[in-house]
């Protein structure tokens, strides 16, 4: 039986990719080498390397506006640290809207003055500050875009006169945005775009080399983009996976068709768990996250029905983060919309049995 794969990540996939993908591990470009065993210096790789970083800045509209792509090693977590290395100087804020961005604040303080323009922490993070100010003397401001374990997702982001860096691990490449306005944007490719093992980081070059300090080759931005994002050797299969998935993404029509498609699983979720009484929404209406619904049952009295109901409808991966409890859909660009239908059929079953 087919499983719908509500996995908060690593996640689901497009099942061409994923065929493309087993593929290339037992022979990559018909040449009787698997892709995991050539080189990483070879052309044919080199090119893989080269359409994954032209794709990101296409797909996001940045071709041409300053901007380089780099896939890198270490997760999203690494480029907690990176960009403060490569972007604080004196001081820095950040807006703290859940788990990944507190702890981004912990790696930053290492360095040097962090301030939290605004939190959600002592609501555990059900909803977005709004309304604060970024001062204009600090070097950069970061945000994330979506939090994952709580279901919120910024709608707005603020202007100001200092660069902007945001996380977009959860949500990137899924709806559409002016990608410009931001500085330093980084993913990690589990979330939505490909498998883990890497990184995408889309950087203006023009923040770059304002700090003081030494800078570990490592953990250089400019040493990346200087050896397009061969510096050391990449994760290959990453990489390769992620550019098939953008590939998928660019032959659907790009963000502004996953949008669409998005927003109806999102309202098909959302609108069984406002009508269905045996539910209950965790973060606040307006904020509410386009790729993880967060959602508890009213009465754990019928926890195990409910569980015992999803496991027979093929439904896997929902139990929600052990910070908020209850479940949690994970509707990614390659979740389709039936999987949605799906769960909300089981929900409704479960009110008529109730």
């Amino acid at each position: 039986m087919k499983k719908h794969n509500f996995s908060a990540g690593p996640c689901i996939l497009p099942q061409e990719v994923l065929l493309k993908a087993s593929e290339a591990v037992m022979d990559f470009n018909n040449d009787g080498l698997s892709l995991l065993e050539i080189s990483h210096r070879s052309k044919p790789f080199v090119d893989v390397m080269e359409k994954a970083r032209t794709l990101a800045l296409e797909l996001l509209g940045l071709e041409g506006k300053g901007f380089k792509a780099l896939f890198l090693q270490g997760g999203a977590s690494t480029q907690f640290l990176m960009v403060a290395l490569n972007l604080l100087e004196k001081r820095a804020g950040y807006l703290n809207t859940g788990t990944w961005s507190d702890k981004a604040i912990k790696e930053a303080r290492i360095f040097d003055d962090v301030y939290e323009v605004a939190s959600s922490k002592a609501a555990n993070y059900n909803y977005i500050p709004k309304g604060y100010d970024i001062p204009s003397d600090y070097d950069y401001f970061h945000c994330t875009s979506n939090n994952t374990i709580f279901g919120t997702q910024m709608k707005s982001f603020p202007t100001c006169d200092i660069p902007m860096v945001c996380d977009m691990s959860s949500d990137i490449f899924s709806r559409v945005l002016d990608f410009s306005k931001f500085d330093l944007i980084y993913a990690g490719a589990q979330k939505n775009m490909g498998p883990a093992g890497t990184t995408l980081v889309v950087i203006k070059e023009d923040i770059l080399g304002k700090v003081s300090r030494k800078i570990p080759s490592m953990m250089d931005y400019k040493v990346h983009i200087e050896k397009g994002s061969m510096f050391n050797t990449p994760p290959v299969f990453a990489v390769y996976v992620s550019m098939l998935t953008l590939e998928w993404l660019k032959n659907l029509g790009g963000i502004k068709a996953i949008e669409e498609i998005n927003e109806m699983k999102a309202r098909v979720m959302y609108s069984e768990i406002d009508l269905n009484p045996l539910f209950k929404g965790f973060s606040v209406k307006e904020d509410r996250s386009n790729m993880n619904a967060t959602f508890t049952l009213a009465n754990d009295n019928l926890k195990e029905t409910f569980e015992t109901m999803l496991k027979e409808a093929g439904i896997n991966g929902l139990n929600g983060h052990r910070s908020v409890g209850g479940y949690r859909a994970s509707m990614y660009n390659a979740l389709p919309l039936d999987s949605v239908k799906a769960l909300v059929e089981v929900m409704s079953e479960l009110e008529t049995k109730a």
